[in-house]
């Protein structure tokens, strides 16, 4: 057991963290698919970037490809809550597939955006990550060249738009870091005074919540432990708002056994959250780890706004 400095561990955990409700909306749409359809049922790319998530509805009988060639024609595939460029379901039309779209509803909302200021003659600037599936599968919404990526403030310096003078319209991937963006916008506002914005914020509530949750939990703690996997952009960004925000250290970790303990002897004050797409249960697995490693701890709930939100299943999945 590690020799604490100071005390009992005192653990303050984020309020709202973990599963949104674009995250629900997708795990219940493979738990009811697997119920109307049966095992198998196929699902391109993880539905959401959780492994534990994953191979929980493996174990039900879920199968997880990569691409749309690797499913079989008679079995019914799902496309992941990060969205997918158009070509997809019209190749599983094409093949009579039966096919379920769990693109989260805030992710489609933004390839509306796009779609709409596209119509109206705008070359389109999206704000994301390369290669990021949500941002493959907003690019995927229009044509090849009528959207430009940007990923940093040194990029929005530089863009030249295609039609130089032309209209510019912007939209976001949906789990970028708040400042981040804010820098970048304001450059691109500078330099092109006349870009459309979208109608409403295009980064999600459950992102925003998280990130102002951990900015309060990372302001009183010695270290900052973030629940969520590797290639989830959420959760990434939530150890950068914790750090950004003053914690001295910050780790991102899948689940208990991640955990670096010599990193913990001397936290005092162990600040915890959760990425979207991460349950609850991995929370629990995490304070139960820290209460058997240290013995004495103190749990309390930082709660910086209250989430109702739900979305509903596609039509002839509801319960």
């Amino acid at each position: 057991m590690e020799k604490r400095r100071n005390g009992p561990l005192n653990i303050l955990l984020a309020g709202p963290r973990g599963f949104c409700a674009g995250v629900d909306r997708a795990v219940m749409i493979v738990e009811q698919a697997l119920r109307k359809y049966g095992p198998p049922v196929y699902v391109r790319h993880e539905i959401v970037h959780n492994r534990h998530v994953v191979e929980s509805l493996e174990a039900r009988g879920a199968v997880f490809v990569d691409h749309l060639s690797e499913c079989p024609d008679d079995r019914p595939v799902i496309f992941s809550a990060h969205g997918v460029p158009k070509s997809v379901p019209a190749a599983a039309a094409a093949r009579e597939m039966i096919y379920i779209d769990a693109t989260c509803p805030l992710v489609s909302k933004v390839h509306r955006e796009a779609e709409r200021h596209h119509a109206e003659g705008c070359h389109i600037i999206l704000i994301g990550h390369a290669g990021h599936p949500e941002v493959i599968g907003t690019m995927g919404q229009l044509p090849a060249g009528a959207m430009t990526l940007v990923e940093t403030a040194a990029d929005a310096r530089k863009i030249q738009p295609p039609r130089p003078g032309g209209p510019l319209a912007y939209v976001t991937q949906t789990t970028l870091a708040l400042d981040e963006t804010a820098e970048i916008l304001a450059i691109l506002q500078e330099r092109f005074p006349e870009i459309r914005a979208p109608r409403r914020e295009d980064i999600c509530y459950a992102t925003t919540n998280r990130q102002e949750a951990v900015k309060a939990v990372a302001a009183r703690s010695d270290m900052v432990l973030v629940i969520g996997a590797p290639n989830s952009s959420n959760s990434r960004r939530l150890v950068d708002v914790a750090s950004r925000a003053g914690c001295r250290k910050t780790a991102l970790i899948q689940r208990a056994r991640d955990i670096d303990w010599p990193a913990l002897a001397d936290v005092g004050v162990l600040g915890i959250t959760a990425g979207a797409s991460a349950p609850e249960s991995l929370v629990t697995e995490v304070v139960e780890a820290c209460r058997g490693r240290f013995g004495a701890i103190t749990v309390e709930e930082v709660i910086t706004a209250t989430e109702d939100v739900a979305f509903k299943l596609p039509r002839g999945l509801a319960a």
